[in-house]
């Protein structure tokens, strides 16, 4: 099965190329920012300029490794669920899960290492840049020199690999279930899928624990010593993980906003929404894919960006220079946010990209039986909308908790007075990616006749 994987890598390369992208931008970020601990560790770096560069690889390197890991976990459950007649196939063939397994398995591992391997020559150089951007701010000595070492080399190839073997098998665990029980016949609306179990009861408490420590987190921060630059951690780290939590059960939470918002899009919408609620609820764990970057962006940059402006402009109204310290901690917090919204911003672009164009045999379908083109895209338009407004939503939630933490203990007031400008920046960014990406790829794919589009896909 090894070897088959190999060809199928090599015969169709296109199906690869999200899961090739994810894991060579994971990489390069995470060997970006720890290759500052191979600097800090390297001889002659003063104290000052070591602590700088350790916490800004400790920080960034866990925010880097958590997004790496859903970024290419989405990637790789859109793409094994694509392949839902490919198996099936196999099976049916006389493949075994245990072959299956290792053979999509092993695809995610090479094209994982692949990806790694070439992040090297841009993590090199990003961070460089990153180093030259900590000294131009006076928070590194410019005698230090860049070192790209063990540090950066082993985690980030590491970390690329872990994510892509347990995303794979997790993902092509459920799909060898659903199609073992493809002989079933489903219920009147249904689709047939894995039966609940241990996956199932694993996933929620993964959930489950991400929203206690996150709540454990985010009360931390009324531990702290109001001065402490420090006092940020907590928050953002609880926001990080409430984030997370939401992610996990990002499903269930979309269900329930589509029995909300039935009636309204089917009444704005007509036809057009009434098939997108209909499609949402029949696809509400494909759709887990998308929504997990969305609401992990939402949540990570409305609570950084928030708190740091809390904090800049309390050190601003006592008078007060920023030390390097406070240097320090807002050039790192401008650089995760950076990170994460190009980063996650590309996720999305990816996962979007594959689910919509893959539809192609689907939007033939509804073509032939009667739904025009306009209808179809208005549709697809519908389902954007709904994606971002579940992922605003639930992100601005996990973003709140840690700003009201923070602000509370930093301030005299429970809310920030930066008002709704930053949160409709980033709104309107999510938006953007979301319908844009969706509405251009559908757009692309109705190009090819209904006719011709259920051919090919057949």
């Amino acid at each position: 099965m090894l070897t088959l994987a190999m060809r199928s890598i090599r015969l169709r390369p296109g199906r690869f190329a999200a899961t090739l992208l994810s894991a060579f931008l994971g990489a390069a970020i995470i060997m970006t920012f720890n290759s500052l601990h191979d600097t800090a560790g390297g001889a002659g770096v003063d104290a000052v300029s070591s602590d700088s560069l350790s916490t800004a690889a400790s920080v960034v390197g866990g925010y880097g490794s958590l997004l790496v890991f859903f970024a290419i976990a989405s990637t790789l459950t859109v793409n094994v669920r694509q392949r839902a007649a490919e198996i099936s196939l196999l099976r049916s063939t006389g493949a075994t899960p245990a072959q299956i397994k290792r053979m999509v398995v092993g695809e995610a591992a090479a094209v994982g290492l692949v990806g790694a391997l070439l992040a090297v020559g841009p993590a090199m150089l990003a961070g460089r840049a990153l180093l030259g951007m900590f000294q131009d701010s006076g928070q590194v000595a410019d005698s230090v020199e860049y070192a790209f070492g063990p540090i950066a080399l082993s985690s980030g190839i590491s970390i690329a690999l872990i994510a892509s073997v347990g995303a794979a098998f997790l993902a092509v665990r459920r799909a060898t279930r659903a199609a073992a029980g493809i002989r079933a016949v489903p219920s009147r609306g249904a689709t047939p899928g894995p039966p609940a179990g241990k996956a199932g009861r694993g996933r929620k408490f993964a959930g489950y624990g991400a929203l206690a420590a996150g709540a454990a987190s985010v009360l931390t921060t009324f531990a702290m010593d109001p001065t402490d630059p420090m006092a940020m951690a907590p928050a953002a780290y609880g926001s990080i993980l409430i984030a997370v939590g939401l992610a996990v059960f990002s499903p269930g939470l979309l269900q329930v906003l589509l029995a909300v918002l039935e009636r309204p899009l089917t009444a704005l919408c007509g036809a057009s929404g009434y098939l997108a609620v209909l499609n949402m609820r029949r696809k509400a764990g494909e759709l887990a894919g998308i929504l997990m970057p969305l609401i992990l962006f939402i949540g990570i940059s409305t609570a950084t960006l928030y708190m740091q402006a809390v904090e800049s402009d309390k050190i601003k109204a006592s008078g007060l220079t920023k030390s390097v310290e406070d240097k320090n901690l807002e050039t790192l917090n401008l650089v995760v946010v950076g990170i994460i919204v190009v980063f996650a911003c590309i996720m999305l672009i990816n996962s979007l990209y594959a689910a919509t164009s893959y539809r192609s045999r689907e939007f033939g379908q509804q073509r032939l039986a009667g739904a025009t083109p306009g209808q179809v895209l208005g549709m697809v338009g519908c389902e954007g909308l709904v994606l971002t407004v579940t992922g605003v939503l639930f992100g601005s939630l996990s973003g709140i908790a840690g700003i009201v933490a923070f602000t509370s203990v930093r301030t005299d007031s429970v809310l920030p007075h930066q008002g709704t400008g930053i949160w409709l920046g980033i709104a309107a960014i999510a938006a953007v990616v979301t319908l844009g990406t969706s509405l251009g790829t559908a757009g692309r794919v109705l190009r090819t006749s209904a006719v011709e589009a259920v051919e090919l896909a057949a």
